[in-house]
């Protein structure tokens, strides 16, 4: 059974967003593998900071499936679709990885290829999947970040007080 790496992003209501979102993936793939909290400020756009993380699960659904489930759950939320590219997100849910898949689910490339090019996607799959393969490049999540922040301004902090968090299980 494939491993999916999913990102997670809010940047309205921030902390309820998160919290639901990791309940419903809960709810549909059963044990996840959550990553850290960092924040970030909005990229594109003038706008509230966002807080971002990874989260894993094992699912048999077909890529093409999860990619709709994740906008399933964005529009059960609030997500706004008519506005511009880069804007305000109640959720933001992308499919990362696929297992080794490489190719298109329906409209998104697999591997995303925003892996290698945000540290608020990279950092988070870092911290959860440090030896995991890229796909495609084949090199280490762990060396992709070491390089990354070599070579890059890395503009997020991890965010330590997560209790705001807590209880998303039971919630």
């Amino acid at each position: 059974m494939p491993r999916v790496w999913v990102s997670v992003g809010s940047n309205i209501d921030r902390e309820r967003h998160i919290r639901v979102a990791l309940r419903e993936l809960r709810q549909a793939f059963g044990e996840l593998t959550v990553s850290p909290v960092y924040e970030t400020a909005a990229v594109g756009f003038d706008g509230d900071a966002f807080l971002n993380l990874v989260v894993g699960f094992f699912s048999e659904l077909p890529p093409a499936k999860l990619h709709r489930m994740m906008r399933e759950i964005e529009d059960r939320h609030g997500r706004r679709r008519d506005g511009e590219k880069f804007s305000a997100r109640t959720l933001d849910l992308d499919v990362l990885t696929y297992g080794d898949t490489v190719g298109d689910d329906g409209g998104k490339a697999l591997p995303r290829d925003e892996i290698l090019r945000y540290a608020f996607v990279l950092a988070p799959l870092t911290d959860v999947a440090a030896s995991e393969r890229h796909p495609v490049s084949g090199d280490s999540y762990g060396d992709l970040w070491r390089r990354f922040a070599k070579t890059n301004e890395a503009h997020l902090h991890r965010v330590d007080d997560t209790a705001w968090l807590q209880g998303w299980e039971s919630d």
